[in-house]
């Protein structure tokens, strides 16, 4: 049991994940796996129609069909069955609609829950879905946000209007700036001013698992296995909105298929699963369908964006204003009002605008709600600044990167408050971009580009530029206080030092993929000196890992890893003194190196194992401490930490069908510290795909009825691997200062900088043709229709203008790039 005394070090090593064995092989425990004795299975009745009353319920049918055991509506829980909370309420006046689980008199939006039949097996329960007849009186229904601002038809009518809350952030009221407006005003005197509206379509997380809930309340405790990224936060709002006491409730997020945001809630699902068990007093199942999860499990995205950029005339940005309209569906989701509003603090991104004004109105529709989805809000707003910045540069007749660089934040300038107020703590965005040039081939494709262009290749080059940054770790608390989000943004860990040398991890995150068991096994083999076959990581289950606050917003490692840290740093310090008596020597001539105390200038020492095995004995410790050097540390951060990267996209767009292939994709991130770069790499390559997959295929589609037309993957476009191209990817480092080990985030970056980077590759092929924009997704036909759209609008401009000045053909000052294909 003695450590070893010498051991490459495991932070930094590519260790293969300790989790995949068993996931890969099925070896594994997921929420739709679970079988208990007497158990019951539910499927839901939803509703078809976006908006209507429901007039009558009729389950006679449906409760005499074989195997079934009960059929409820929301008549059966007269006093409820809880609730779906929002935790951020973005302003005190938000309109808030009541969002129940079981609905009763009105739907809101198309998959709403009236009805549950309760059958022996699943396939009984859907069968007799069938025969639950509901008579409906459909209402006038509104789904796209710019026509629920007009408050003509209104989703919730009770509310009164469609506009939920108005959010605004102004760099001159908060003294981080200038005045955007005097900003704007001077540049459209002696400067350039574009205007530019952008659209975020609405996106589906699509995860792997479909959602799940299975509950036993045949115990003293009421225990919940669901397929979530927050078991901890899903205990407490049980507890919140049905009465159960919390200490009754026990949740269990076992082994999760993916989440990506979209397991980020407390779902109606989960709230009934729990009533029918309690009703029935038997464990009681429910897991989705793929064609339930695309219509019912929340939407990401759907934002309409207005951007003004004011500029000197040699390309220094001067004032940048923002204008959002976000649709949040017919209900505001746990954070989904609050969604939006994270972007505020990143349409500025890496650059040192003087006046800055972010304006937001979160709107309801008669469509499935909206809210976190890979990246949360910091995707949108690196969408709009970069589209913007390659405008910019387009009108001054730059290069992209030439005016990135001369706006950015140099590597000196840091740590940098930016005019939004978030204080920058590291970074070396030269760096990341000189790589990302050298790996991409930067100079080479620019060439290429310029001889297809003047040989009139119909398949031209476009290479796409995007920096981002982005603020990671969901912190800190009384940041969150400030901004009135429900929770707070510290982190729990512990530490047992078992007696056979093994090693117990226990962690407060929630790992649905991110390689939480290798990555924390790593930090506590290096810390403590013990092999990393030797330590155990336990998490997502409230009675292990009794307190935490679960993972989302890349909060994972560089709050939740720095929680373990100091629980390890806490074992040292505590195990110090035994070693101490043991070793009959002073505490302070002890030094801890390699898993083992020794005592200074001498040969004695002894391995913390020995320690921990002594400690379980307790026949000889020191008086006036209590036996034992187990630990455990709650870590909450003073700041955000700050990731950053260059990403580079060549696309080849062929202008006589619109196809848009991707050539060559290279990005550099600056991630701080790396623990495992083989969990990074895989983090990146996913990012990547998704946020590739915006730009080109993904879309959620209502029709005027609010049906979800999208709805299986037949019609919503996910990519497969022969989709894509193998990324170059690499990274530099600019160590963090909000925590220990160094660390920033990386399970967002891939999505939030690859988005606009394809875009602007597609407009940068083509807009020499006259196109100013192609509205996501990119597919061949919107980009044919561009391109056509530019032709003939540059057919009509000829003939109305004869003596058409070629030195003129730049966007005007102030022009609007309207999408070409709305």
């Amino acid at each position: 049991m003695t450590a070893v005394d010498e051991r490459p070090a495991e932070i930094g090593n590519r260790r293969l994940r300790k989790e995949d064995q068993r996931l890969i092989t099925g070896r594994t425990k997921w929420t739709d796996n679970i079988t208990l004795p007497g158990m019951v299975h539910l499927a839901m009745v939803r509703s078809p129609f976006a908006h209507a009353t429901i007039t009558s319920i009729d389950t006679e049918e449906a409760k005499s069909a074989a195997n079934v055991v009960a059929v409820y509506t929301a008549a059966d829980f007269p006093d409820g069955i809880g609730a779906c909370a929002n935790a951020w309420p973005i302003t005190p006046d938000q309109v808030t609609p009541d969002h129940l689980p079981l609905v009763g008199e009105r739907v809101a939006c198309a998959g709403e829950i009236v009805a549950v039949v309760v059958a022996r097996s699943a396939a009984a329960a859907r069968d007799a879905a069938e025969l639950v007849d509901v008579e409906y009186d459909e209402l006038p229904a509104v789904f796209d946000a710019l026509e629920a601002m007009k408050d003509e038809i209104l989703a919730h009518p009770d509310k009164g209007t469609n506009k939920s809350a108005f959010w605004k952030l102004d760099s001159a009221e908060a003294g981080t700036g200038g005045d955007v407006e005097e900003a704007l005003a001077a540049a459209r005197n002696d400067g350039v001013v574009i205007e530019r509206n952008y659209r975020q379509q609405r996106l589906i997380p699509a995860f792997m698992e479909p959602r799940s809930t299975v509950v036993d309340p045949t115990g003293e405790q009421i225990t919940m296995w669901s397929a979530t990224q927050i078991p901890h936060i899903l205990r407490f709002l049980i507890a919140a909105t049905t009465g159960i006491p919390e200490s009754k409730v026990r949740v269990i997020a076992p082994d999760v298929g993916g989440g990506f945001g979209g397991k980020l809630q407390t779902t109606p699902e989960e709230f009934i699963t729990l009533a029918v068990a309690r009703r029935l007093g038997k464990p009681a199942k429910y897991t989705e369908t793929r064609s339930e999860s695309l219509v019912s499990a929340h939407h990401g995205r759907d934002q309409y964006q207005k951007l003004t950029l004011s500029a000197t005339k040699d390309g220094v940005v001067t004032g940048l204003k923002v204008e959002l309209i976000a649709n949040l569906g017919a209900y505001v989701a746990i954070i989904g009002g609050g969604v939006p509003v994270l972007g505020a603090w990143m349409f500025n991104s890496i650059y040192k605008f003087p006046a800055y004004q972010f304006n937001c109105q979160t709107v309801l529709t008669n469509t499935t709600w909206v809210d976190a989805y890979r990246g949360a809000g910091r995707p949108e707003a690196t969408f709009g600044i970069e589209r913007i910045m390659d405008d910019l540069a387009a009108e001054l007749g730059m290069d992209p990167l030439e005016l990135r660089e001369r706006n950015w934040i140099t590597h000196e300038e840091f740590p940098f408050t930016s005019v939004a107020g978030m204080t920058y703590d590291s970074g070396n965005y030269e760096a990341a971009t000189a790589r990302a040039k050298v790996l991409f081939g930067y100079d080479a494709l620019r060439a290429e580009q310029k001889q297809r262009r003047e040989s009139g290749d119909p398949v031209q080059l476009g290479i796409g530029v995007s920096t981002f940054t982005e603020m990671c770790g969901l912190a800190p608390s009384r940041v969150l206080g400030s901004l009135s989000y429900g929770a707070g943004g510290w982190e729990s860990a512990a530490i047992r030092m078992l007696p056979t040398g093994k090693v117990e991890v226990i962690t407060g995150t929630s790992p649905h993929g991110q390689g939480h068991e290798t990555a924390w096994s790593q930090i506590v083999a290096d810390r403590l000196g013990v092999p990393f076959e030797d330590v155990e990581v336990l998490h997502g289950d409230t009675q292990i890992a009794y307190k935490g606050l679960d993972t989302y917003g890349s909060r994972s490692l560089v709050v939740g890893g720095e929680a373990v840290v100091r629980a390890a740093d806490k074992v040292i310090e505590k195990a110090k003194a035994f070693a101490a008596h043991l070793l009959e020597a002073n505490p302070d001539d002890l030094e801890f190196k390699a898993g083992r105390y020794e005592v200074k200038g001498t040969e004695a020492g002894i391995g913390i194992t020995e320690v921990a095995l002594a400690t379980f004995a307790s026949h000889n410790y020191p008086e006036g401490i209590e036996p034992g050097i187990d630990a455990d540390a709650t870590f909450d951060p003073d700041d955000f930490s700050f990731p950053h990267g260059t990403h580079l996209c060549a696309v080849e767009v062929d202008t006589e069908t619109g196809q848009s292939r991707i050539r060559t994709y290279a990005c550099v991130d600056d991630i701080g510290h790396i623990i495992n770069p083989l969990i990074v790499e895989g983090q990146v390559h996913g990012g990547l795909v998704q946020g590739i997959a915006q730009a080109l295929w993904e879309e959620a589609v209502f029709d005027e009825n609010g049906t979800l037309v999208t709805g299986s993957f037949v019609d919503y476009t996910l990519p497969t691997a022969a989709d894509t191209i193998s990324f170059l990817t690499e990274n530099t480092t600019s160590p963090s200062t909000t925590n220990t080990l160094g660390t920033k985030g990386v399970g967002e970056a891939g999505t939030i900088a690859s988005t606009p980077a394809v875009v602007n590759a597609i407009l940068d092929a083509v807009r020499h043709l006259g196109v100013q924009d192609v509205v996501m997704p990119c597919t061949p036909e919107r980009v044919w229709k561009a391109i056509q759209g530019a032709s003939a609008a540059a057919e009509t401009t000829a003939e109305a203008q004869p003596h058409f000045d070629a030195d003129a053909g730049n966007a005007d000052t102030g022009s609007t790039g309207e999408g070409n294909d709305q």
